[in-house]
């Protein structure tokens, strides 16, 4: 599905002067006063990469070739099935994640956007973040990107040391990281975050603090710490059990967390979730969305989401998942308008425990408006 290109450059032209207006008038974060059950956030997730990193179990694919055309239209049909399907008026913010959206073209981010657009509302000042891997990110694509509506980049960087990265599998080196992040800085200015992680097998502390260091004379407003997480089924996982790799310390992750938050907070940093730190107001949006656990919708093969069904008559907030697998989800997409693979009523008490799991991951911690948010709605 194209997308009209009068219809393309309209959308970018607002989201231009969306963005030149926020900047101007308001501080990012502001809170919607749409009702709770009226507005959502939207993920999309693109499920390819060109190779599978040593840590990562992520629903992805290496594919010997993709059918955009193929994929882009069936994203575009399914954002727009479960729109009417949950009855959301306003959507807040968008997600492109994966596998590696920078590796899409910017006319599906676009179709997609404008998809969202003529269903429900689209503010042009919403948030749309793209999740970038520096080497399928150079500056003209980023631009293109930005033409297409997004305006936040989340950056993969994970270290700025060659070895780690080669340990950690990804295909950029750390000087593609940062030239990576300075061009990204130019063009969206305020709004990229980056992405460093810890914990690795024989990572040091004093290395890794000068890796965060180096970090912060050269990032924006967001950074997230990821601790490593040794996955069943991944490459890492494999070399740590057979003693290819040492298991990693828990006490050294442990002081590098503990060490890299008292540095994070000397330069202005606010620790608003366990992982993830903003200056200048420049929270994420979208996973504020899920922290405080307002209604998502999750297109592509593999995503969640949490919404009611209002569109459909229903009253409950319910748990979906989509098709795993990007060929059959295709098929159920042209089928039936949607791949939802499995649907899960959530009652008051799953719904709780979910306020309780997500709030106190925050620094603002469990409120009257995050439980109103999560239950008024079911």
């Amino acid at each position: 599905m194209a997308l009209p290109a009068a219809r393309a450059r309209g959308w970018a032209a607002a989201v231009k002067m969306a963005q030149r207006r926020r900047h101007a008038e308001a501080p990012r974060g502001s809170p919607s006063r749409a009702p709770p059950g009226s507005r959502a956030a939207l993920y999309v997730h693109w499920p390819y990469c060109e190779k599978r990193c040593s840590y990562c179990n992520f629903n992805k694919y290496i594919p010997r070739g993709v059918e955009e055309a193929a994929m882009r239209s069936c994203l575009v049909t399914e954002a727009q099935t479960l729109l009417r399907l949950s009855g959301v008026q306003r959507v807040e913010s968008v997600f492109f994640g994966g596998g590696t959206p920078s590796l899409a073209s910017p006319n599906t981010v676009a179709a997609v956007l404008e998809a969202v657009d003529q269903i429900s509302h689209l503010p042009a000042d919403s948030e749309v973040t793209l999740e970038a891997n520096p080497t399928s990110a150079p500056g003209s694509r980023l631009a293109a990107f930005g033409a297409a509506g997004v305006n936040r980049l989340s950056i993969g960087l994970q270290s700025l040391d060659d070895t780690e990265l080669q340990l950690l599998g990804r295909t950029h080196s750390a000087r593609d990281a940062l030239q990576t992040l300075a061009e990204a800085r130019r063009l969206f200015p305020g709004r990229v975050s980056v992405d460093l992680m810890l914990g690795l097998p024989a990572q040091q502390v004093g290395p890794w603090l000068g890796q965060l260091r180096t970090l912060l004379g050269c990032c924006d407003d967001h950074l997230s710490l990821y601790q490593l997480t040794l996955e069943r089924g991944t490459a890492l996982f494999t070399q740590v059990q057979r003693g290819a790799l040492p298991a990693p310390d828990p006490e050294l992750a442990a002081e590098m967390y503990q060490e890299g938050r008292a540095m994070l907070r000397e330069v202005g940093f606010r620790q608003y979730e366990v992982s993830n730190f903003a200056r200048n107001g420049a929270l994420s949006t979208h996973n504020w969305t899920y922290w405080q656990c307002g209604q998502y919708l999750g297109v592509g093969p593999g995503a969640h989401g949490r919404f009611v069904p209002q569109g459909a008559g229903g009253h409950t907030r319910e748990a979906r998942i989509q098709t795993l697998e990007p060929d059959n989800w295709m098929k159920e997409v042209m089928l039936f308008g949607h791949g939802t693979r499995r649907r899960v009523p959530l009652g008051q008490l799953e719904l709780l425990e979910e306020v309780l799991a997500m709030g106190l991951r925050t620094d603002v911690g469990i409120t009257h408006q995050t439980c109103d948010q999560s239950t008024l709605v079911s």
